[in-house]
Order: structure tokens, then sequence, then C-alpha cells
């Protein structure tokens, strides 16, 4: 359960960083209540995950998840540069969260 809290805190956090842009610095009504909203609910889904989850990882993934998701959303939505070594760079994010939720003691973990 930890796991899927924190899967979703970490979508959460591409949500209120994809946010921010829209605000136009929290000068707009609903995209603003929307990036709060996202960042109350990415904390608290981080800090719940946090009860079972060692501190390190949890953090680690929660940030890997934002970093991946609002890279791929920037590419998506805002056009920034999908060059070949930066698709590379976000498949070894992606890796990186895949060992720690692996290698992390407590269920479903290989070590």
């Amino acid at each position: 359960m930890a796991w899927m809290v924190l899967f979703l805190a970490g979508l959460m956090e591409c949500g209120w960083a994809v946010g921010l842009k829209y605000t136009q610095g929290f000068t707009r009504l609903w995209p603003s209540v929307w990036t709060v909203l996202s960042m109350a609910a990415s904390v608290l889904g981080l800090g719940y995950a946090m009860k079972s989850i060692p501190v390190g990882t949890a953090y680690a993934v929660w940030t890997g998840i934002g970093a991946v998701g609002v890279a791929v959303l920037g590419m998506l939505l805002f056009d920034e540069s999908k060059t070949w070594m930066r698709l590379i760079s976000i498949l070894l994010i992606v890796a990186g969260v895949i060992g720690l939720r692996v290698f992390t003691k407590g269920p479903g973990a290989v070590v």
C-alpha cells in the first residue's frame, strides 16, 4: 500500500510542478488552486509512505517519479528538447527508481 501511495504522490508532484508553469506566478486562480492542492496531496502521500519505506528510498523515488514525469510532460506540453541524450538520461532515472524499489528491504524486495 505504501508503495502505491508513494507512486501517486510522485504523480501529484508532476501535477504541481507543471501546474506552476500555468499559474503565471500564482496570478491565475484555478491553476493556482490545482497547484496548491497537488502540493499538499503530494507531500501528505510522501509522509504516509515514509511510515514504512525508508526515508532515503521514499524521497529518492518520489523525486525520481516527479523528475521523469515533468521532463516527459515538458516535452509533450511545452515542446522541450527531445534529444537522445535527454531520453537516455530519463531512462537512467527510471532505472534508478526501479532499482530502489526492488532492492529496498520489505515486501517485494529482492534482498
